[in-house]
């Protein structure tokens, strides 16, 4: 991990020179590589706080919002009480509506708000599945229509579609295909940065997997 941590930096400062944002690309660095430590709740949120921090400093860039509303929609998926999922999900509209304002054109912004909207849903599916639903493929379409390619985007459209099935009690098997489709072209697809988003495909080796 330490291995992959420097090369990330190293890479980072080489891009950027060293200047002044060194400091911030550093950091970022760091943060991300905290990732493969985080398995709870707290753990989601600690890393969260830390991308907050980086942001509150930065308040130019778009991507340090990006994870800390990562890191707490994924700390409200794994929180079990109700109450302290709105919580959490609260703050992250916050990081959301800000990174909105400085990357409209970014198709994995809208990727991310439509991961947050089912965050929303799942909180009270019976009530509120149609309103969060309807947000959640809307901004999955936005982010698709910015870039059709972006494979976090149809990750969640086929996430949505797979959610929307099993409530329904309707077959999945049928977007088997699609899967594995999203898993053979998932590496064809390149970040503009190593700072940018590149999650999702254990998720697609999941769905594959459960497909078998």
């Amino acid at each position: 991990m330490k291995t992959i941590l420097f090369t990330i930096i190293f890479a980072l400062v080489s891009i950027t020179g060293f200047s002044q944002s060194s400091e911030y690309y550093q950091a970022m660095g760091e943060s991300l590589g905290g990732y493969s430590n985080c398995k709870t709740a707290d753990d989601f949120r600690a890393l969260g706080n830390r991308f907050e921090r980086i942001a509150q400093a930065e308040t130019d860039q778009w991507l340090p919002l990006y994870y800390h509303a990562h890191c707490n929609i994924i700390a409200a998926f794994i929180e079990t009480d109700a109450a302290k999922k709105d919580a959490i999900l609260d703050l992250v509209e916050k990081s959301m509506n800000r990174m909105i304002e400085l990357a409209s054109d970014e198709a994995d912004v809208f990727a991310l708000q439509a991961m947050f909207y089912t965050a929303r849903l799942v909180v009270n599916p019976m009530e509120r599945g149609q309103k969060y639903g309807m947000l959640s493929d809307q901004a999955v379409g936005r982010a698709l229509g910015i870039d059709p390619t972006n494979p976090r985007a149809r990750l969640i459209k086929l996430q949505n579609e797979m959610g929307s099935a099993q409530f329904y009690g309707k077959d999945t098997k049928v977007y088997c295909d699609e899967a594995g489709q999203l898993l053979a072209n998932w590496d064809n697809f390149k970040p503009k940065s190593p700072l940018y988003p590149d999650w999702g495909k254990d998720q697609v080796v999941g769905i594959v997997k459960s497909c078998k």
